[in-house]
């Protein structure tokens, strides 16, 4: 389950007064989630400093991608694993940040795992990336994944606008039944459709701009690459805004929990008439199932080899039409 970055750093801060701080954390989530935010201030919080001064901080070492093709190359990894090898500065914890992660050339993140297993004592790695589908599994493995959501709050993209414009429709035309439950995932999967079109045309409208410089300026074997390249990022991007769709879901039964303990609607404005209707209606328990039922669903959507529309329309059925 996606966490607000406020209550991801609690949960972080938590466990730094226990001493159960882990190596390695691989915070995840779109633009406007709060990754980079979350970071700084955790470090400020542990080495007691402010969190515009973190990454001057001796014992905070960073890398970000600097080529001019935006990728993270093993020379810069090397770097940052010398930095962390030295003594710490303060005599306490150091930490070592990668942004953009899921920009990590093949070799580098290859180079990198021994690090990210068994990093130098009172070393802390902090990978952040919007898309960590593009990171090895062997990086994914070696990592405590922290998933952000956006604050829903603050401005919905146009898809997840859309998604939550049909769960209104949803409670307001509907009844929480299987023909409810199936109409829902019609509509769902209508919105995804228009989604992976949209990125699709963008892509191909990039790909055919990068390829003519291509022709021009290198050795013709690097277009395969180049193709693969794209259909990944393209893949991943598909798979970002499925996300993003699967969030609003999420922080609709989010809001009908936090109604039910006495505290007001915040993630998602749009549906707050009906969160409150949800929360008089059911138990407390019966929320929780909802939550659940969509976070399976959304554990589900990303296993290789799934169906994406069976995953979905089970998932629905399991929270909103049980």
């Amino acid at each position: 389950m996606s966490l607000a970055a406020p209550d991801a750093l609690a949960l972080l801060l938590q466990a730094h007064a226990h001493n159960r701080l882990a190596h390695a954390y691989l915070v995840t989530g779109a633009q406007g989630s709060g990754k980079r935010e979350l970071v700084l201030e955790l470090c400020a919080k542990v080495l007691g400093c402010e969190p515009g001064a973190v990454l001057a901080h001796p014992d905070v070492h960073s890398i970000a991608p600097e080529s001019k093709s935006r990728k993270l190359l093993i020379e810069q990894l090397r770097g940052l694993e010398g930095e962390l090898r030295m003594r710490s500065s303060l005599g306490g914890s150091k930490f070592g940040i990668i942004f953009e992660a899921d920009r990590l050339v093949p070799q580098a993140a290859n180079a990198f795992l021994k690090t990210l297993e068994e990093p130098p004592p009172k070393t802390h790695l902090l990978l952040l990336s919007e898309l960590p589908e593009q990171l090895l599994e062997t990086i994914l493995s070696r990592c405590v994944e922290i998933p952000l959501r956006a604050p829903l709050n603050k401005g919905l993209s146009p898809s997840a606008t859309a998604a939550a414009e049909v769960v209104c429709n949803f409670f307001s035309t509907r009844k929480p039944d299987l023909q409810g439950g199936l109409w829902l995932a019609q509509q769902l999967q209508a919105l995804l459709a228009q989604t992976k079109e949209s990125i699709h045309d963008s892509a191909a409208q990039a790909f055919k701009a990068e390829e003519k410089q291509y022709k021009q300026t290198v050795d013709p074997k690097w277009l395969d690459q180049l193709e693969e390249s794209h259909a990944a990022r393209t893949e991943a991007l598909y798979i970002g805004e499925r996300t993003r769709l699967l969030e609003v879901l999420e922080a609709f039964w989010t809001d009908v929990l936090l109604l039910q303990n006495g505290q007001p609607a915040r993630h998602l404005p749009l549906c707050s008439e009906h969160a409150q209707n949800a929360a008089s209606a059911l138990r407390t328990d019966e929320a929780i199932a909802r939550v659940q039922a969509v976070t399976r669903m959304r554990e589900h959507l990303g296993m290789t080899g799934v169906n994406e529309a069976l995953a979905l329309e089970h998932g629905i059925l399991s929270g909103f039409a049980p």
